[in-house]
């Protein structure tokens, strides 16, 4: 397939290295190059969310190529002014090219519109999920917290770390085993620590502890860890 990607960015430089690695001709544009797209069979809009609009309103309108968008949070309204449109936005963290482009290679895809988009999530060896627009806000929500908190949370221990002398490195090991454990045995059964067996006294002796800037967070996460644990006392005495 012949595909235009318009945006430079990780997205972009991610999404030509893996569409060329899987066989596409592909040609890379900038965003404020548009009359460089050339005659493709796809153009693929990798901007910011904000722009999607911007960008497709300022291209031809053509039945010989369908014009799509790789944003998680947006529907196909964005491509209004487009006679043929779709999306494809996978669930894979992009960090960098590097990184990105082997990641999007059998990952679920959230697609809609022209099935040319599903024929690339396939050719790419990934999984195509079509949401409802009322499911793409909550879905798109739920990729944030599973990558961006995820990694904002990898912060907040970060900090903790170093006010006890220590590196992120030195606790990333326990990281990994929790998330193994919750792919394993699942959220409810994966937790332990203070908050699973209401031992207050600990995490008030934490709270003293830790950096006042980070208490909050603290605080937060382990609020949540007590609703779980909640749960799953409620739930093993059905």
């Amino acid at each position: 397939m012949n595909i235009t990607i318009v945006g430079t960015g990780r997205a972009g430089s991610s999404f030509a290295t893996a569409l060329r690695g899987v066989g596409h001709e592909v040609r890379l544009v900038h965003h404020d190059a548009l009359d460089q797209v050339g005659s493709p069979d796809l153009i693929l809009l990798c901007v910011p969310d904000d722009a999607i609009r911007v960008v497709s309103d300022q291209l031809t309108p053509s039945d010989d190529y369908v014009v799509a968008h790789v944003a998680g949070s947006r529907g196909l309204d964005e491509l209004s002014a487009q006679a043929r449109v779709g999306l494809m936005h996978p669930l894979a963290a992009l960090p960098t090219p590097e990184l990105g482009a082997p990641r999007l290679l059998g990952a679920l895809y959230s697609v809609a519109g022209d099935d040319v988009t599903s024929q690339v999530v396939t050719s790419l060896k990934g999984r195509a999920l079509r949401l409802t627009d009322d499911q793409r806000a909550i879905y798109h929500a739920t990729a944030t917290v599973a990558a961006n908190h995820l990694v904002a949370l990898m912060g907040h221990v970060q900090i903790l770390a170093e006010s006890a002398g220590l590196t992120l490195e030195d606790f990333l090991p326990l990281s990994e085993q929790a998330l193994a454990d919750v792919a394993l045995m699942g959220v409810s059964r994966a937790l332990t620590g203070p908050a699973s067996r209401a031992d207050m006294a600990t995490i008030d002796a934490h709270l003293a502890a830790i950096p006042s800037s980070q208490r909050s967070t603290y605080v937060a996460m382990a609020n949540a860890a007590f609703e779980l644990a909640e749960q799953r006392r409620l739930t093993s005495h059905l």
